[in-house]
């Protein structure tokens, strides 16, 4: 699959797309979403016991890969003036589930190594600017802040890439039979020849997820599965996909 560059403009028209597959079956979109919600919420809660905890976040990070590509496939089936069913959330462990895990295997190792990375130059960095603060400089703890906020930068700098080769690869995999590798290879590709869209598509998001969310929260009702068949919209636009049936 060889990406495309596209304007900065089709960042919106992504989302005008995603709401209008949204419009196709607007409550079953929401059941799914609610069904999803609580099936994280049930891990993020065992997330917080002790032992049990470690073992609840790696299996969220596995899993939505798999959640991802199901609802890809009812983006799709939808497309075809077929139904979307709430089966669709769970149509990812049925079809390429290993190498969807696969997927948020890659995206958890590498996002690890990262912050383990990361924590050993912070912890250094903050132990050298205690030494330097408890010396006669007075700029020293200054000088030392400033060394730690540029280590933060760089550590959200590290993972941004990261984000990007995994954002397309559960729907490369599951839509155009890929390998794990070569879809985020590809993922990564489609997202640095197309920054100024999702610049476009980030701040429009931002803006709706300030809207959804001052209703008690209930516009993320329509707002969540938007943005996933909005992402459905992107990948189809930046991979030239002009029908459904060539992404199978």
């Amino acid at each position: 699959m060889e990406a495309r560059k596209v304007s900065a403009g089709n960042g919106w028209e992504w989302i005008v797309s995603g709401f209008d597959l949204f419009r196709k079956n607007p409550g079953i979109w929401i059941v799914i979403m609610l069904i999803y919600f609580a099936i994280m919420l049930v891990l993020a809660i065992f997330s917080m016991i002790p032992l049990l905890g470690m073992l609840a976040n790696i299996a969220i990070t596995l899993i939505a890969p798999v959640f991802l590509g199901g609802l890809m496939l009812g983006c799709r089936a939808l497309e075809n003036g077929e139904e979307l069913k709430i089966e669709h959330l769970f149509a990812g462990f049925q079809t390429k589930a290993g190498q969807l895990i696969a997927v948020g295997a890659i995206y958890l190792a590498v996002m690890m190594a990262i912050t383990i990375v990361f924590v050993i130059i912070a912890v250094m960095t903050i132990g050298m600017g205690a030494a330097m603060a408890s010396a006669t400089d007075p700029t020293a703890a200054a000088a030392s802040t400033l060394v730690t906020l540029l280590f933060v930068l760089v550590g959200f700098a590290l993972m941004i890439p990261v984000m990007m080769a995994y954002i397309y690869a559960p729907l490369l995999v599951v839509l155009n039979d890929m390998n794990p590798i070569d879809a985020m290879k590809a993922s990564f590709i489609a997202c640095l020849r197309n920054i100024l869209p999702w610049l476009v598509y980030g701040i429009v998001t931002f803006v709706l997820a300030f809207i959804a969310t001052l209703p008690l929260l209930l516009g993320w009702l329509v707002l969540w599965p938007v943005l996933n068949a909005a992402l459905y919209a992107s990948y189809k636009d930046v991979f030239n996909i002009e029908n459904t049936d060539q992404a199978v």
